[in-house]
């Protein structure tokens, strides 16, 4: 992902505009070409030396912003490993201990020598190895003298692309809300888009919008209704903003498959935090790096399903892939729990970042139109809200690493008396 000073935008009064490239422009499919040829030939290079090797090429040449862009997207495509024979921080102190001294014994004693060969080699000595591997050892740590392990190879052309995405979500950073319009879509995207807004953590209220395409609906084949993504952006939020932000920056690429899609973020802009406004469709023509699939899932989900199929006997945990309207909005939960003596039904959502106000929202939502008894777990880790979190229904389960099978399993039974 870009960072600050990498990104390049224009200004048209209120409005931020990046400056994408042309990912079918010669020039830029060249100049790839070659930080590519670059990154191909440099395995077991040292990160200092693979960016000299970048300044010397393309240093000089004007928009260095842009050169620095692509060779930051590629640099993080790579795997590098600190390589040195001896640990590092243990030569170092030895060494740096043993100058010390040394320095202080020249200054008590007229005419004795500082010697950094005979302090390499004493060092070498007492740790029983030699003198070229104590100076291939002290300083391999730093993050310039890392080396270059292995490279995930791709194409100018998708270079490019990925270029431009990662503009649009270096602006995403500096967001305070952002509002989302997607119509026409297939009710499998929306699922998915759904199910990656949960999964990437982010405080979302989904309305379900009249739509003048015909088809039968959310539920069916033709995918008519339009949905209006309302979510926290960053800069909105008390605490958790650098975790937040990736997380929405990481969404970007699912809404990218999306064929009609409208969205407006409201920016805090610069060092005096200025409003402005960033808008992003489809008509934009950027191309999204993720498969088809979404397959983000944070890791404590896929261990909290796990040890509960493991754990717990008397339930069994599916997840849950219907599209559930509750109102003038629309619920996605993570898993539908089923007992399995007395097919009792239980929805379990587990919540990512959230408020207090938007968790007894949701609650109040959830309670009127669910349908069915649910469960909200959600993570004392994520609250991004400064102030208490006690006095929280029964159906909440808090956690802070992962949900507890045994406590899910508890609350399921309570609440259908199974």
């Amino acid at each position: 992902m870009l960072t600050g000073k990498l990104v390049r935008v224009r200004y048209a009064r209120d409005h931020i505009v990046p400056q994408y490239l042309d990912a079918h422009d010669p020039q830029w499919l060249d100049v790839a070409e070659q930080l590519l040829g670059i990154f191909r030939t440099s395995d077991g290079t040292a990160r200092g030396q693979l960016e000299a090797e970048i300044d010397d090429l393309f240093g000089d040449l004007p928009q260095p912003l842009i050169h620095n862009g692509l060779a930051k997207l590629l640099e993080d495509r790579c795997d590098f490993e600190v390589e040195a024979p001896l640990p590092p921080d243990e030569v170092r102190d030895a060494v740096f201990l043993a100058a010390a001294k040394k320095r202080q014994a020249t200054l008590e004693e007229i005419g004795q020598a500082f010697s950094r060969d005979a302090i390499i080699q004493a060092i070498a000595t007492d740790l029983k190895s030699n003198a070229y591997q104590i100076e291939a050892s002290l300083f391999a740590d730093l993050k310039s003298e890392q080396r270059l392990t292995r490279f995930r190879d791709t194409t100018p052309d998708r270079l490019l692309e990925r270029y431009n995405v990662a503009l649009a979500q270096a602006v995403l950073l500096r967001s305070s809300g952002v509002e989302i319009v997607i119509r026409g879509e297939t009710p499998a995207r929306y699922r998915q888009l759904f199910r990656q807004i949960k999964f990437h953590r982010l405080i979302c209220d989904i309305d379900l919008l009249p739509s003048p395409l015909r088809g039968r609906g959310a539920g069916g084949e033709g995918g008519a209704h339009a949905y209006r993504l309302q979510l926290d952006g960053p800069l909105s939020l008390f605490s958790a903003t650098q975790k937040y932000g990736l997380q929405l920056a990481l969404f970007l690429p699912t809404l990218l498959l999306c064929q009609h899609f409208e969205l407006k973020a409201k920016l805090r802009w610069g060092a005096e935090r200025k409003d402005k406004v960033f808008h992003l469709s489809a008509k934009d023509g950027l191309v999204s790096h993720q498969t088809e699939t979404g397959a983000y899932v944070p890791p404590e989900v896929p261990m909290f399903v796990e040890l509960f199929k493991k754990k717990i006997a008397d339930w069994e945990i599916s997840e849950e892939t219907e599209i559930i309207p509750l109102g003038k909005n629309v619920w996605v939960p993570d898993y539908r729990l089923v007992h399995r003596a007395s097919g009792n039904v239980v929805l379990l959502d587990i919540l990512g970042f959230w408020r207090r106000s938007s968790a007894e929202r949701h609650l109040a939502m959830l309670r009127e139109h669910a349908g069915a008894p649910f469960i909200l777990a959600i993570s004392d880790q994520l609250n991004v809200e400064e102030g208490e979190l006690e006095g929280l229904p029964d159906n909440v389960v808090r956690f802070r690493n992962m949900p507890l099978p045994e406590e899910v399993a508890k609350r399921a039974e309570r609440l259908v008396g199974a």
